[in-house]
């Protein structure tokens, strides 16, 4: 009788432990191969080339160190010098750059959009939320170095704000930051998403699990290198950490941690009724303002 009740136990354990090991592997495999959102006016403004907005442009490839072959576009601009580089989300392509091209252009710098691994036109692989995408902001930061401009700074939206914040940190050659709907960690999104996609308690072991089969299905690491534990390394060139009050995939308390975790100089801005990347539907007219005298102040003092 008692060896009969231990074997229903134990199969009864083994079966949970099944179920949650299969949940974990899924929530990885969401993590590592996310569906390519189509461009909608709604999100991006612009779903053509850089031409929509008046912009000439040259259609560029770069590879990166671990060869991977990335596309993009490069707008020159009337700064030989200063130039930017913009990183779209996860999910998202180089269009999500165009709306903030308008105001960067009109200061005379030169940009570079690209779409990371995995993403638009490039190289199919996995999503790493940042871990290897960093190597592609390292290989247009090398890019438009080679076209003799020295001074260069990077934008970044959601993941791509991830990305650039550990990229920067890595890269000196980075000079200034412009992070709009970063998050700090992945193991708080988890949590948050699984509470709010599939009604899961926040629970941190179970979090662990999915960062467990991740990290080793994708050859990453996701807590020393967290954008909340690294972005002070950064100093002392400047950030700018941008957050929306209404943003429901990366909660604004993300922004806050950021901003509270980066050295001086630093900047936030916390954008009331701002959606997820949408910064500048919310205010157009205050979100090219910002920008323009973030770059124009953070590159220019960097030449000196």
């Amino acid at each position: 009788m008692i060896k009969s009740y231990a074997k229903s136990v134990t199969a009864l354990l083994l079966f949970v432990f099944s179920i949650i090991a299969a949940a974990a592997w899924y929530f990885s495999h969401q993590l590592l191969y996310p569906g390519i959102y189509p461009c909608n006016q709604e999100h991006y403004v612009f779903c053509d080339s850089p031409s929509e907005i008046g912009l000439s442009y040259e259609d560029v490839s770069l590879e990166t160190a671990d060869d991977i072959h990335l596309k993009g576009w490069f707008v020159p601009g009337s700064k030989a010098d200063q130039g930017v580089v913009l990183v779209h989300g996860r999910g998202a392509t180089r269009h999500e750059g165009l709306r903030d091209s308008i105001a960067l252009h009109g200061q005379g710098f030169n940009l570079l959009l690209i779409d990371l691994r995995n993403s638009g036109s490039s190289q199919k692989s996995y999503n790493s939320m940042g871990f290897h995408e960093v190597k592609d902001v390292h290989t247009g930061v090398e890019y438009l170095k080679d076209r003799g401009i020295s001074n260069i700074g990077v934008v970044g939206y959601s993941m791509g704000a991830t990305t650039s914040i550990m990229a920067m940190s890595e890269n000196k050659q980075i000079k200034a930051g412009w992070f709009d709907a970063g998050f700090s960690d992945l193991n708080t999104i988890i949590l948050e998403a699984g509470e709010r996609d599939f009604n899961l308690p926040k629970m941190n072991w179970f979090s662990g699990l999915v960062r467990f089969f991740y990290e080793w299905r994708g050859d990453l690491e996701t807590i020393q290198s967290a954008p909340v534990n690294v972005i002070s390394k950064i100093s002392p060139r400047p950030v700018m950490i941008v957050h929306g009050t209404a943003d429901r995939v990366v909660d604004v308390s993300h922004g806050k941690r950021l901003y509270e975790a980066a050295q001086e100089p630093k900047s936030l801005w916390i954008v009331p009724e701002g959606r997820h990347t949408r910064t500048w539907q919310a205010d157009k007219e205050k979100s090219s303002r910002l920008i323009s005298e973030f770059f124009n102040k953070g590159l220019s003092e960097a030449g000196v």
